[in-house]
């Protein structure tokens, strides 16, 4: 955290942007356009893993930093069971589901060695300095 100064450098962050590119870009798909409640439910929960990032980056305090780190790789893990769904449906084909399941479990783990760092880390946080 003391290593970056704005969330948009922090390589998860960017990870989630460019999964919520590649979502919205299969949302438009034939079909999946149509059903609403699960186009509408990808795109929240893609959403989420880059917004808790930056939420939980801006609050400024390490513990708070891996509690919305906890419900971003929450979101990552809603967001591959969807995209099951999706596939389920028959809305994207099975290669790019896979490249869509790989970009979720590359979020989950980089979330994660995120989360593993700041608990090790002596750095609190700008708040509490």
């Amino acid at each position: 955290m003391s290593t970056w100064k704005t969330f948009e450098e922090i390589e998860c962050w960017q990870l989630a942007r460019n999964f919520c590119s590649d979502v919205y870009r299969i949302m438009q798909y034939k079909g999946l356009n149509t059903d609403y409640a699960l186009k509408d439910q990808i795109n929240r929960s893609s959403g989420s893993i880059m917004d808790n990032i930056a939420e939980g980056f801006g609050r400024g305090g390490t513990k708070e930093f891996v509690n919305f780190l906890s419900i971003a790789k929450g979101s990552a893990a809603e967001s591959r069971s969807q995209l099951y769904r999706i596939l389920d449906r028959k809305y994207i084909t099975s290669n790019e589901h896979q490249e869509l399941q790989d970009k979720t479990l590359e979020l989950i783990n980089k979330i994660g060695g995120l989360i593993a760092y700041l608990k090790k880390s002596n750095y609190k946080g700008t708040k509490f300095k």
